[in-house]
């Protein structure tokens, strides 16, 4: 684990640098996705320059695509976005934008940022695998905001109607959605038993765990015969103690000086 550990870290350095240099928005989601990505890319979905032009492949698609840079900054760390792409992140003439873009970068499976879209393509993918044979498996994050979306629960229901076990979504929990609390804002719970009166079959985690994120992501499906559905509970802007559980960097990008001392905590070996 030490290796992600250090992984993970890394990420989360690339993505503030990201930030403080474009002032883009939408930090604090990208930093509460770090743990579920690092684990997804570097242990789970087996992808990489060559696989992802194979038909059949594993698929992963981020559905709250406001958090791309987290996304951006893990496939650079794969070795599948250039250094200097990265540098224009959210600026004129850059390839990243600040929303991903299946149309611009290699390892982006779907252009997202309209929420509520996210689920649905990926039981289309998850249906198609079936339909060819494949074994591949289709990953979806979705945020828990991103919930309140009617096509989520359209979506829901067609993946257990179809029995889709090959699809796995990933529920980013970190209660705080753009206008204040999910509870507040339109209450989600009791979630897991939502999904489950879906067909689903759920399991909840420490969405920063990464030895918890590997060993559920290791066991789908859950159940044969159903999708999956893992509830990750996790905090907005994790790892930079003045970014987490606070609302405002859903929205506010470092000043350098926040910067320097994000990077300085990222530094201590937690």
């Amino acid at each position: 684990m030490r290796d992600l550990r250090i992984m993970a870290k890394d990420i989360r350095k690339i993505v503030i640098d990201m930030h403080a240099c474009s002032g883009a928005s939408h930090i604090g989601s990208a930093l509460s996705i770090v743990d579920i990505l690092t684990v997804l890319y570097f242990k789970v979905l087996n992808i990489d320059k060559v696989l992802i032009k194979k038909e059949s492949r594993n698929r992963f698609i981020l559905s709250k695509g406001h958090g791309a840079s987290a996304l951006y900054a893990t496939l650079y760390k794969k070795g599948m976005i250039e250094d200097r792409h990265i540098r224009t992140y959210c600026r004129n003439g850059g390839l990243l934008a600040g929303h991903t873009d299946n149309f611009r970068v290699d390892g982006i499976e779907a252009a997202t940022g309209s929420l509520g879209h996210g689920l649905p393509i990926a039981c289309g993918m998850a249906l198609s695998s079936k339909n060819n044979g494949w074994k591949s498996k289709i990953y979806v994050l979705l945020g828990d905001g991103e919930c309140d979306e009617g096509s989520v629960w359209e979506a829901a229901m067609f993946a257990s109607h179809r029995k889709l076990d090959n699809l796995t979504a990933i529920i980013d929990r970190n209660k705080l959605q753009g206008m204040g609390g999910t509870e507040e804002v339109l209450a989600l719970e009791p979630l897991s038993d939502k999904w489950k009166s879906f067909g689903w079959a759920v399991k909840s985690i420490n969405g920063h765990s990464l030895k918890s994120i590997e060993s559920a992501l290791l066991r789908t499906p859950l159940k044969k015969g159903r999708p999956s559905v893992i509830i990750a509970n996790t905090y907005k802007g994790k790892g930079v103690s003045f970014m987490e559980n606070r609302l405002e960097w859903h929205y506010k990008s470092p000043t350098a000086n926040e910067r320097q001392k994000a990077l300085e905590e990222l530094e201590i070996d937690k």
